[in-house]
Parts: C-alpha cells; structure tokens; sequence
C-alpha cells in the first residue's frame, strides 16, 4: 500500500535534495503539497503531479488521507508546524535543525511522546557512505574510540550581513554536535570553546570536548573557506586504530602495521596494514553518497513503524544541547 505523504516547504533544500530522492523510494507518494510562494509551489507540484496544493499549511493538515508529513521550511516554522502535524496524530519528519532554540525542540520531544508518534530529524551526515562504513568499523572491529577530530567548513558568503551566525549555528554546526556523538557512541558530556573573528561573516571556532564515555575530542568548525574545496574531514582514534573520513565518502582505516623497510620479504598483511575505500565516481547516478536517500528511507521505514535507525527528536535534543551550550560559551546565544 502507498504510503501517503504531506509535504510542507518547496524551496531549495526540497526541491534539490530531499523531494528527488523521496520520490525514488519504493511505496511512497506525494499526496499533497503546501508552500507560501506560489511560484515554488506550482513548480514542484508540475514536477511530481501533485494536483492538491496549498499556501496554508493548515490546509494541508486537515486532510483526512494523509499517512504522515515531511518538511522542510526553516526551525522556527518546524517548530509550529510539528506540533500541529503531531496534534493532529501525524508521524513527522523534519529537515534539521528541529526548532530555533534548545526550548523549542524540547517541546516538539513533549509532543510527540504525547502524540505517540514518530518525529524525525534530517541529520544525513549519518548516512553518507564513509561515515556509515566508518560507524560499522568502529561498532564490530575497532576496540574503544578514544579520541575524535573533526573540521567543518563553509564559506562566509550567507553570513557576511548575519553578526550573530545563527545561521551558520542551526544549520550547519548542529551536524556534527549529532555525527560525532554517532561515531563514538557516546554522548558529548563537556565542552569548552574559543573563537577569531577575523572579519564580517568570517568565524573560526575550535572547540575541546569530553565524551561520557572518558573519550576526548577536538571539534573545528569555521566560515573562512571556500565551498569549492574540502570542507570535511573526521579522524577517530582507538589503541593501534585511526579511522580518517574525507568529505564523508573516502575513509581510511590504520592498524597496527609493522615495519616493512628492513624485511626483504615484506608484503601488505591482512588485517594489520592500512585499508581504504574511495567511491568510483563515474558510475549511475543512483549512487546515495551523501545520504539523503537513505535517511528518507529510514524515516519513511520509522514512520511506518517499521525497524528503523532514523535520527530522531531525542537524537535532536541531545545535538541542539550541545550546540547552545557552544553558543553561550562563545557569547552568541541562540534566544
């Protein structure tokens, strides 16, 4: 049976990211589509042949055929709209971050422990393929994570006009207080920060973090490179283990190798050398590497009540508490 979706928000990130992916996926169907700008609206709905449209997302809400709603419409409209999907009994998922503040996701957690129903969070970094096989390594053949690196970088074009980076905040660093949680399988337990400023919408923060597990960890986050090269690389590191991602495709995986330089008879040995993996690039498009396909389909799986591993408002909870806490550290809160 077709799974019935609602979907609220035609903008850019639906247009060009999740609704491509969304309609490839086996079972479900766009029922109805609601947004304010008429000219978004009517091109998406042409798009997939979507005939019931709205500019309220009231509207949408009423209908009585719906099986759950996505979204995607920015946190202070995720906010509002979340609980008045979960109120009317709707499973949700939701593009990150979930609300505007720390307080707001809380209540969407509220409302949906009352609703009984599934609320889902985008965090699909989880799902891009070298985190994914990075997660799998440290879950059946790593040992205890100890240590983790990560940097994350964008360019300071959207935020040059925003003083505050709240943007940049909610929509990109909120990421990684989820990913690297994930990848230790811990909770971040502490964290200090520090920050430069070197000018408009220019930004560089580096943050120390503890893990509950005892696990520590160095976060670097920043606006001052350019989109067009590498923005991200992660390094876990474990006794006589390295995990290195790059740009959430290519990742590396160091044991404990021994010297080769002084053995004539050296070869490369299973499971002590260094293996890696690196996407071929070249082939079908129907490659998901950045996740967006799979973290749809998770949701999709969580709403239909199905075993899932989707990010959910918990998992969004514990991300926008660290995130605030890293904003009023740096004197930037998000309130």
């Amino acid at each position: 049976m077709t799974f019935r979706l609602g979907w609220i928000g035609c903008g850019r990130q639906a247009s060009e990211m999740l609704l491509p992916e969304l309609v490839r996926i086996e079972g479900v169907g766009l029922a109805a589509l609601a947004d304010i700008d008429e000219a978004a609206l009517a091109r998406i709905a042409e798009r997939y042949g979507v005939v019931q449209t709205f500019a309220d997302y009231r509207d949408l809400l009423a209908r009585d055929d719906l099986d759950g709603v996505g979204m995607a419409v920015g946190p202070a409209m995720h906010r509002e709209i979340g609980l008045a999907a979960l109120a009317r009994g709707l499973p949700v998922f939701m593009e990150k971050p979930p609300a505007a503040d720390l307080a707001g996701t809380h209540e969407l957690a509220a409302a949906a422990a009352r609703a009984k129903k599934p609320l889902l969070v985008g965090f699909m970094k989880r799902f891009s393929s070298g985190n994914k096989l990075g997660r799998n390594v440290l879950r059946h053949d790593f040992g205890q994570p100890l240590g983790f690196y990560g940097s994350y970088m964008t360019a300071p074009t959207y935020f040059a006009g925003e003083a505050d980076y709240r943007g940049f905040f909610l929509h990109h660093c909120v990421h990684y207080f989820d990913l690297a949680p994930w990848l230790m399988g811990s909770p971040i337990a502490d964290l200090s920060a520090r920050q430069i400023e070197p000018g408009p919408g220019k930004l560089l923060i580096h943050l120390a973090l503890t893990f509950e597990s005892g696990a520590l960890g160095t976060l670097v986050m920043g606006t001052i490179q350019s989109r067009g090269a590498p923005v991200e690389f992660i390094q876990i590191m474990g006794d006589h283990r390295k995990i290195e991602i790059e740009n959430v495709t290519s990742i590396r995986y160091t044991r404990d190798p021994a010297f080769k330089v002084g053995d004539a008879d050296a070869s490369l040995e299973d499971g002590a050398d260094t293996v890696s993996w690196t996407p071929n690039m070249t082939v079908a498009a129907n490659e998901d590497h950045k996740g967006y396909r799979a973290l749809l389909q998770a949701c999709l799986d969580a709403m239909r009540g199905k075993p899932s591993d989707a990010p959910t408002i918990e998992d969004a909870v514990r991300a926008m508490a660290a995130l605030e806490r890293m904003a009023d550290a740096l004197g930037r809160p998000l309130t």
